[in-house]
């Protein structure tokens, strides 16, 4: 009888993946400029995030929908070594202030202590410049992270698509304006207006590995 395939791996991968508890900086991508002068997760600290992350990106079916896995496998697969995300802690000062995010920002609704101490940026690389999915993945990571902030110590995790997508102006654009909206209401699913031209497939997957067709090459 032929078995589905577990979204955090198994052990017939015949060696494409590493591992969740190995930093392997040589399949990762590069950190880029969205977290330059932040304090950039490395080692233990990128371990235990990502972990993290597999565990909340499960939970709200954030999938890549090519491989019908858990999306933050894909900072494993050898395949795409310098696709995935990477992480930094946001710094205030004088270094780093100029687009970090205000304490201001958190008297909205959904903010009731007005209090920011500790604020996480992501910044996602997809496997092309042209990924028509890079829109859908990283709202989906972004409504997963502070969906289910009581998992981690963020009051905050800010997520925007690396520069080298050909339209991550118009993305990031639009994840800032979700932000904003979240820090108002506090609620994650708050819609910002959908930009036309980033393409609109979703992103969620059911877990059932025969609805998809799968490819060495990631969509996003």
């Amino acid at each position: 009888m032929p078995s589905f395939p577990s979204p955090f791996g198994s052990d017939d991968d015949n060696g494409l993946f590493d591992g969740y508890d190995e930093f392997v900086a040589d399949d990762l991508p590069r950190p880029g400029g969205f977290l330059d002068g932040h304090d950039v997760l490395t080692g233990a600290d990128h371990l235990a995030f990502h972990r993290l992350t597999r565990d909340c990106f499960e939970e709200r079916k954030v999938y890549d929908m090519t491989f019908n896995y858990n999306l933050a496998r894909l900072n494993l697969d050898t395949r795409h070594g310098n696709a995935g995300f990477r992480y930094a802690v946001e710094r205030g000062d004088a270094a780093a202030a100029a687009d970090a995010v205000d304490p201001a920002d958190f008297d909205g609704d959904g903010f009731d202590d007005g209090d920011c101490d500790r604020v996480l940026r992501a910044e996602f690389t997809p496997t092309t410049p042209f990924c028509p999915q890079t829109h859908t993945l990283t709202i989906g990571a972004f409504r997963a992270w502070n969906g289910l902030s009581d998992r981690h110590e963020y009051d905050l995790v800010r997520v925007r698509a690396a520069p080298m997508h050909n339209q991550s102006e118009a993305v990031n654009d639009r994840l800032a304006e979700l932000e904003a909206a979240y820090l108002d209401t506090g609620d994650v699913e708050t819609e910002a207006e959908e930009d036309a031209g980033m393409g609109s497939s979703p992103m969620t997957g059911t877990g059932d590995a025969g609805a998809q067709t799968r490819s060495t090459d990631a969509p996003f």
